[in-house]
């Protein structure tokens, strides 16, 4: 695994899931990849449909290809699309989806075509969320 702050592995597999997205409609194309608790890489692009609330995130799509893999926690992740439109950051509803996995203090990486533009905490993406905890007596595993 790459030393902390090195999200070198995570931004190739974003960049390569977010070359084969399926945004037709949009034109939006994002990558995600998420580093698990075992040090492993999952990425996954967005996948839209023409009934728009049926498309997926790259985001949830990743998740999806990590909990398929056995990973139950994310330790770092990384989102790329063109930065053209802006900083590319999770959507509301990707961000508590993120929050399920992923603790609190750990990395965001917002990237653009060229690289990480920023990093950011859970925390900060995420202020004054709800998680797991408040309905578990433990985190499931």
């Amino acid at each position: 695994m790459p030393p902390a702050g090195s999200p070198d592995d995570l931004l190739a597999a974003a960049l390569a899931a977010r070359a084969r997205t399926y945004s037709p409609y949009s034109g939006y194309a994002v990558g995600a990849a998420l580093r698990d608790e075992h040090g492993r890489v999952h990425a996954a692009p967005n996948v839209e449909n023409a009934a728009y609330p049926q498309g997926q995130c790259a985001e949830a799509s990743a998740i999806g290809v990590l909990i398929g893999a056995g990973g139950r926690r994310i330790v770092e992740a990384l989102v790329v699309a063109d930065a053209a439109a802006g900083l590319p950051t999770p959507c509301g509803a990707c961000r508590q989806r993120l929050r399920e996995f992923m603790p609190l203090d750990g990395l965001v990486h917002l990237a653009g075509l060229g690289g990480v533009i920023r990093s950011v905490t859970l925390g900060e993406l995420l202020p004054l969320s709800f998680g797991p905890e408040f309905l578990l007596k433990e985190t499931p595993r």
